[in-house]
């Protein structure tokens, strides 16, 4: 028994130095063509992602760098297809789920995107649960369902403070309520978390005019004028 242990023993070991090569590959193309997307070079992480793919079909990371490059072209057709086929070969990865759940989303189906959500956030080893969560409460605000949205963007501040994006659906939701004081805490909290937008400001300007604060308001206005100068409102005031 022994010996026939040892008359095979050579044949796994070139079949797992194969694997082993190709797995290697198969990372290395993969991480470049993740720094080709950073660098905006899209050709050539398509090129490196189709690559990765030959190597192993068996695995979502080159699909998903296949559907970061076709949403960046527009293709938003493309761009689901393949994030539906990745939640296929890992449908227990919470990042593959959250991201096919938030492209759902970005398409209008708001509501459709929820149970996705849902699936990633009990996914085993999610790392980032707070970005699922951020994305699953401001779905669901345009989803019209306000307390699973309050539940969720609350549950994601609780493990991140300076999620950017609950923070903001966090002060849409107490504005839309009528809750100003809040709102102007949620808005100055995320003011402070992440660059401005156009939306966060605008936002900023409408909960100080609810609370009567003119001045603050007019001080918005003018940031919108200096940071937005092509998206201003040529008859807005201050």
């Amino acid at each position: 028994m022994g010996k026939a242990e040892m008359s095979v023993a050579p044949t796994y070991t070139a079949h797992d130095g194969e694997q082993v090569r190709r797995q290697h590959q198969y990372n290395n193309d993969v991480t470049l063509a993740g720094a080709d997307l950073g660098a905006g070079n899209l050709d050539a992480a398509e090129k490196r992602a189709r690559s990765a793919l030959k190597l192993d079909s068996g695995r979502p990371d080159a699909l998903l760098l296949l559907a970061a490059v076709a949403q960046r072209r527009g293709d938003n057709v493309q761009t689901g297809q393949l994030l539906q086929r990745a939640t296929v070969l890992a449908p227990e990865r919470g990042d593959v789920l959250n991201n096919y759940a938030a492209w759902l989303c970005q398409q209008g189906r708001a509501a459709e995107s929820l149970p996705w959500f849902d699936r990633a956030l009990v996914a085993p080893g999610y790392a980032t649960p707070a970005i699922a969560l951020s994305n699953a409460g401001a779905c669901a605000l345009d989803a019209g369902q306000r307390e699973r949205a309050q539940r969720d963007l609350r549950a994601s501040l609780a493990s991140e403070p300076k999620n950017a994006q609950a923070l903001t659906a966090m002060a849409q939701l107490s504005y839309d309520d009528g809750r100003f004081m809040e709102a102007r805490a949620f808005s100055e909290r995320r003011l402070a978390a992440a660059p401005s937008t156009l939306s966060v400001l605008q936002l900023a300007s409408q909960i100080e005019t609810r609370l009567g604060d003119a001045a603050a308001a007019a001080r918005y206005q003018q940031r919108i004028r200096q940071e937005f100068p092509q998206d201003a409102d040529p008859n807005s005031k201050g």
